[in-house]
């Protein structure tokens, strides 16, 4: 099993949008906002690209951590919380993020904690949250787009 000294972190480049873009659509999330500048890049020794994710700033000054995605070849092996970590230590908190709920228990293990109805949303979650709604009570699927938030500098694995 591989572990995190056989890949790093880098800066995405311009030559990465396409990559962004595909692993994101492959992964099946947000393919809005999908800006390279943004991203940071974990890859082999040999440039073997493994995974993505980014910080979106919102209209409303909230931040969002978001288009986390990883080779389903590297899973399991610690890219996703090296990304994770990064973009944690970048950004600081609050940190926001939206997830299909079978990803809550992964993010809890980071700090972040659900948000339910009745809480005070930033602008940009809260019309989320209501055009998820929307869909949701069109759709025969199971689970649900979680909203989740990091707002203590205290997340441990």
């Amino acid at each position: 099993m591989a572990d995190a000294t056989e890949f790093r972190l880098r800066p995405a480049s311009a030559e990465d949008q396409a990559g962004i873009r595909h692993m994101v659509r492959q992964a099946g999330i947000n393919p809005m906002g999908l800006d390279w500048r943004r991203f940071v890049a974990a890859e082999t020794a040999n440039g073997e690209t493994l995974g993505y994710g980014q910080i979106k700033t919102h209209r409303d000054g909230s931040r969002e951590l978001a288009s986390l995605v990883v080779r389903q070849a590297w899973r399991g092996r610690g890219v996703a919380r090296a990304i994770l970590r990064h973009l944690m230590r970048e950004a600081g908190p609050p940190l926001w993020l939206m997830c299909r709920s079978g990803l809550v228990p992964f993010y809890r293990r980071f700090g972040f904690a659900e948000i339910r109805r009745g809480r005070r949303l930033p602008p940009y979650f809260r019309n989320m949250q209501r055009l998820v709604r929307v869909f949701q009570a069109f759709a025969h699927s199971q689970g649900y787009l979680a909203i989740m938030v990091w707002e203590i500098d205290a997340a441990e694995d």
